[in-house]
């Protein structure tokens, strides 16, 4: 059976970046499961495996645009760096509200009085590569 829209998806996947480094995979834990055309994955994810069937192995490229998104430089503030936590470092993943919604934000740079953060999506900007193998179409 073909992987179609509609249908539930069962498979392992192992996502990497350009230079090779792997930032998810599923190895050694249960298979992803989604169903084409339920907004569960990333856009380019659903694209890469329609037409595949269980058994089928594939390695795909998704660009940023089918990913999460380019780069925002918009979606970089400089803030107080009184408003953040005592010992944040570069990388400190922290939470902040706009217009009363929690916004997950990390930490970029850290300056004598203020602190640079982020909330763009870590893989924002990135191309990413998976390599899949589909375990089950329903």
């Amino acid at each position: 059976m073909k992987i179609e829209n509609g249908k539930k998806v069962t498979l392992h996947y192992k996502g990497k970046h350009e230079d090779g480094s792997v930032f998810d995979e599923s190895t050694g834990k249960d298979p992803l499961e989604f169903t084409i055309g339920g907004n569960q994955v990333i856009p380019g994810f659903e694209l890469g495996v329609i037409g595949l069937e269980a058994g089928d192995t594939k390695t795909i490229e998704i660009e940023p645009k089918d990913a999460y998104g380019d780069f925002r430089d918009d979606l970089l503030a400089e803030v107080p760096r009184t408003n953040v936590p005592e010992g944040t470092v570069v990388g400190t993943q922290l939470q902040t509200e706009i217009n009363g919604q929690p916004i997950p934000v990390t930490v970029k740079e850290i300056k004598d009085e203020t602190v640079i953060i982020d909330a763009n999506h870590p893989l924002a900007g990135k191309k990413l590569i998976f390599d899949l193998e589909v375990v089950g179409v329903e």
